[in-house]
């Protein structure tokens, strides 16, 4: 008698207290343990060793590092390469979890340099420190604020003013902060590029998204997977949004020459794309 008071019990709960509707959000069973975001990979053995650790590389190229302020009171910094003339087409560049180290430097210039007369900005997203070692690179995006990283977007969106026109770009850890920059961005947002990083999976926050998405993602990667690439399609669908998705067979970290599963034909046609997109949004 007590089970079946108890079950009638919850039925009749269940029609008076209905559940709550939730938020559209999705979480993706991993290797180990779910994911809800890129930190979350910081944790897993697996995942921090397909990071080799950086080779020697010093950047010798132009630009400057500068200041700008932050939402929450605190300065922020980047690498700034600036337009030979005066232009409101900026490019926002987003590290890997390594931080602002000199191959993300290389980067920047090279889009700078490929890119008609536009701003790039490289965001310094640690505040200044950098790792050379791929566990205190895990520690560093295991343990970055929320907070505080949308509060760097958002001073990097301010700081390249309200009438600029702007464009994103970030590998890994980088790829998933090229597309909460985009949302953070609102109309000012007209280009988003993010190479294997972990997608937003929740519908409504994709909604408020004003621009489309390119993504350079990898078949042979088990984190950000076909399977969590396919879901981010799906999510984008629902949302009203577009976004164009290449898979490549490679593996994660794929345009990184520091690492060795570095592809060099997968970077090189992965580069065209995101050069030919970023040219059309930005209009150059």
């Amino acid at each position: 008698m007590k089970i079946v008071f108890v079950s009638l019990l919850s039925i009749i709960l269940s029609v008076l207290v209905p559940n709550k509707p939730q938020p559209e959000t999705t979480t993706i069973p991993v290797c180990h343990g779910d994911v809800t975001d890129m930190a979350d990979f910081a944790s897993n053995p697996a995942f921090v060793a397909k990071h080799a650790e950086s080779l020697p590389f010093v950047y010798q190229g132009t630009g400057e590092t500068i200041k700008f302020d932050a939402p929450d009171g605190k300065a922020a910094s980047g690498f700034l390469l600036k337009a030979k003339k005066p232009s409101n087409k900026w490019l926002l560049v987003y590290q890997e979890w390594w931080g602002l180290n000199d191959y993300v430097k290389q980067e920047a210039q090279r889009f700078y340099g490929d890119l008609s007369n536009v701003n790039v900005l490289a965001v310094d997203m640690y505040d200044g420190v950098v790792a050379t070692k791929r566990e205190d690179a895990a520690k560093l995006m295991q343990g970055a604020d929320k907070a505080r990283l949308a509060s760097i977007m958002k001073g990097a969106i301010a700081y390249a003013g309200p009438k600029a026109e702007i464009a994103s770009v970030g590998w890994c850890f980088g790829g998933s902060l090229s597309l909460q920059s985009a949302m953070l961005g609102g109309k000012q947002a007209k280009g988003c590029v993010m190479y294997y990083g972990f997608p937003e999976m929740d519908v409504e926050k994709l909604k408020t998204l004003e621009t489309d998405v390119l993504g350079l993602f990898a078949s042979q990667d088990g984190f950000i997977s076909p399977k969590v690439v396919g879901q981010f399609e799906e999510n984008m669908k629902k949302a009203g949004e577009k976004v164009e998705v290449k898979m490549y067979e490679a593996d994660h970290a794929f345009a990184n020459p520091s690492n060795p599963k570095y592809d060099k034909v997968a970077t090189e046609d992965a580069y065209k794309r995101a050069l030919g997109y970023l040219k059309n949004r930005l209009g150059v």
